[in-house]
C-alpha cells in the first residue's frame, strides 16, 4: 500500500505528533510525506517529499490570529494551483493532519482521504463545546481540510473515533523534577506584553519561550528565550507549572507530566475555545486574556493550583493499525 501522509505546518503540534505517527505508518506501508504551511519551529527527522506553501494562519502580538497578515500573506491563486497539481492520485490512501491542499485535491480527484487530527474530533459526539457560537470558526474547522472520514485526538476518549493524545517519545522519556520556575508559551502575545503583566507577580521566576526573540534576555523576573525544542522540553519537565495557549499538544504534555496548567485561548481561533472548554471541565483554570485584571487569578493558581490526573497510554501503533484495517475492509467490500 502506498500512503501520502499530509501534515499542517502552521504551529508545532502537527509536526510533533507526526514524529510518532510516521514510524507507525512505515511499519505497515510505503509512505511519502507532504507538509504545507509555515510558522513552525519543529523539524521532522524524515524526508519530506513535498513542501507546499499551503494556507497558513499568522499569529499576532495581542493574543490572537492576525487576520490582516493572514489574508495578506496567503495567495488564493497559489492555493488553487497547489490543489490542482497535488499528486494525490499516485496514492492508495491519503492520511491528513488538518492539511488543506491534499484534502481538497482528494475531494476534486476522487481519492480516499482520512483525517487523523485533533480538529477531526471537535464536532463529534460527546466532545465539550464552547458556550458561544462562532459560525466562521465552525465553518473553517469543518471545511479547511475536509476528509471522507475523521479520526481525532482529544484530552479524553469521548467516543470510539476519538483517541487520547499522542505524547512524543521525547516527552515520555523526560526525567520529571520540580525546580523554582514557571514555563510560559504564548506565541500570540508580544514579549513586551508578557513582561508587562507577569513581572507584576513578585518572587516568581517566569521562563518565557518566545517566537519573537532572537537571543536570551531578562527583564525583572521574566526570562525570555528563543523557541528551542530541547530547551522547552527540559523546562517543561522541571517547572512548577505551565502557562500557555489553549492549543492541544502543550496542554496534553503538561497533563502527562503531571504539571499544573493554566491556559489562555487565542482570539480568532475557535479550536482553542473548544480546548479551553474541555480543559475547564477537567479542572484546568482558563483566563480570557493576558491582562493585569487577571493577575489575582494567576496568583491564586500559583498558590493553590493542582495537577490533573489523566493517563495517556502509548497507543499510536494500535491507532494506525485500526485506521488501515478499516480502510482495507471498506475497500474490499466496495469491490464485492
Amino acid at each position: 500500500m502506498k500512503i501520502l501522509y499530509a501534515i499542517q505546518g502552521t504551529g508545532n503540534g502537527h509536526l510533533s505528533r507526526a514524529k510518532e505517527i510516521i514510524p507507525a505508518l512505515l511499519k505497515r506501508a510505503q509512505v511519502d510525506i507532504l507538509v504545507s504551511g509555515t510558522q513552525a519551529e519543529v523539524t521532522l527527522p524524515y524526508k519530506i517529499k513535498y513542501k507546499l506553501k499551503g494556507l497558513s494562519f499568522y499569529f499576532g502580538k495581542n493574543g490572537g490570529v492576525d487576520i490582516a497578515q493572514t489574508l495578506n500573506k496567503n495567495s488564493i491563486l497559489n492555493v488553487f494551483s497547489e490543489i490542482k497539481n497535488c499528486p494525490v492520485k499516485q496514492y492508495d490512501l491519503v492520511i491528513n493532519d488538518f492539511e488543506p491542499i491534499t484534502a481538497w485535491a482528494c475531494k476534486f480527484k476522487g481519492v480516499k482521504c482520512i483525517s487523523l487530527s485533533h480538529q477531526g474530533a471537535l464536532f463529534t459526539k460527546g466532545v465539550p463545546k464552547p458556550s458561544h457560537k462562532d459560525f466562521i470558526g465552525s465553518f473553517i474547522i469543518k471545511n479547511y481540510a475536509k476528509c471522507n472520514q475523521n479520526f481525532g485526538f482529544h484530552f479524553k476518549k469521548y467516543n470510539n473515533k476519538v483517541y487520547t493524545p499522542i505524547i512524543r517519545s521525547d516527552i515520555r522519556l523526560l526525567k520529571k523534577v520540580e525546580k523554582d520556575h514557571y514555563t510560559v508559551y504564548l506565541p500570540s502575545y508580544s514579549d513586551e506584553k508578557i513582561i508587562q503583566v507577569l513581572s507584576k507577580i513578585k518572587g516568581i521566576k517566569w521562563k518565557v519561550f518566545s517566537k519573537n526573540a532572537k537571543k536570551y534576555y531578562q527583564k525583572k523576573n521574566v526570562y525570555i528565550k528563543p523557541v528551542n525544542s530541547k530547551k522547552f522540553e527540559k523546562s517543561l519537565a522541571s517547572c512548577k507549572g505551565i502557562l500557555c495557549g489553549a492549543g492541544f499538544e502543550t496542554p496534553a504534555e503538561a497533563i502527562y507530566l503531571k504539571k499544573k496548567l493554566m491556559v489562555i485561548p487565542m482570539k480568532n481561533q475557535y479550536e482553542q475555545h473548544f480546548n479551553a472548554t474541555a480543559l475547564q471541565e477537567l479542572g484546568v483554570p482558563v483566563i480570557k486574556s493576558l491582562k493585569k485584571k487577571h493577575l489575582p487569578t494567576i496568583e491564586q493558581w500559583i498558590e493553590r493550583g493542582t495537577t490533573i490526573n489523566l493517563d495517556f497510554p502509548n497507543e499510536t501503533q494500535q491507532l494506525v493499525d485500526h485506521i488501515l484495517h478499516e480502510f482495507i475492509i471498506t475497500e474490499a467490500l466496495q469491490l464485492t
